[in-house]
């Protein structure tokens, strides 16, 4: 149902960017939880997001709608690449800055931050264009320390995770991350800082994790025009061939 209403919001907002082309939203860069509990949680209820730029299209802007809605007890911490630069070079002087400053690709700076912010927060960590499809603090519960979703094949992805803070996990991909920048053998965002890594330093049966159904999906509000529509790079995938 979810997916369904989604596509048909998606079809809708074709119509409403064709009439109103310049029209933006802007993502808040931090938001107060919709209803506050004081249960304590293991993993932060923080939910993390980044993108280029704080201004999005319409579809992208609902998609932040569902999330709050699905998270509403989750603060809401919104990074854009500047604000991303800041906080590593605030948090992580040093190798990993000058390191993270190698990084040409905003998609391949994003998989760094992701796991560097959470490293030292804690919370989840969610895609600009990924959804929730199921009420998050159901989800993780109290006592869960960690959850990481799996794709179709059974392999580890990077585009939801959820941890808190200081995870030996965490640490170990963060270490095969600066490790892959500073050898500078392998090609292809994927390998040197996204779900490959992941799948190389973990082990997919110890780590706690779910089907990704059962957590979050992605592209459902959105799609690849309206997130890229004001970054004539467009995605990742066709930057790392330039």
């Amino acid at each position: 149902m979810i997916k369904l209403i989604a596509n048909l919001l998606k079809v809708a907002c074709y119509a409403f960017h064709f009439v109103f082309p310049d029209t933006r939203f802007t993502l808040p860069a931090r938001a107060s939880p919709l209803i506050r509990s004081r249960r304590p949680t293991a993993i932060p209820r923080v939910l993390w997001q980044t993108n280029f730029t704080d201004r999005v299209t319409l579809p992208v802007y609902l998609n932040y709608l569902f999330n709050r809605l699905m998270a509403p007890g989750f603060e809401y911490r919104f990074m854009t690449t500047a604000a991303r630069a800041d906080f590593i070079a605030r948090h992580y002087p040093g190798e990993i800055v000058r390191h993270y400053s190698r990084l040409q690709i905003g998609a391949a700076q994003a998989d760094f931050w992701r796991v560097l912010v959470l490293q030292v927060h804690g919370g989840v960590y969610l895609d600009i264009d990924a959804h929730l499809t199921w009420p998050l603090g159901r989800l993780l519960g109290s006592d869960r320390q960690s959850l990481f979703i799996r794709t179709k094949r059974g392999d580890l992805s990077n585009y939801f995770i959820a941890s808190q803070p200081h995870s030996p996990q965490l640490d170990a991909v963060i270490r095969a991350i600066n490790a892959n920048i500073e050898a500078n053998t392998l090609e292809g965002v994927f390998d040197i800082t996204g779900p490959g890594v992941f799948n190389r330093v973990l082990d997919i049966d110890g780590v706690n994790s779910v089907l990704y159904r059962y957590a979050c999906t992605q592209g459902s509000f959105t799609n690849e025009y309206f997130q890229y529509i004001d970054k004539p790079q467009g995605k990742w995938n066709r930057e790392q061939k330039r």
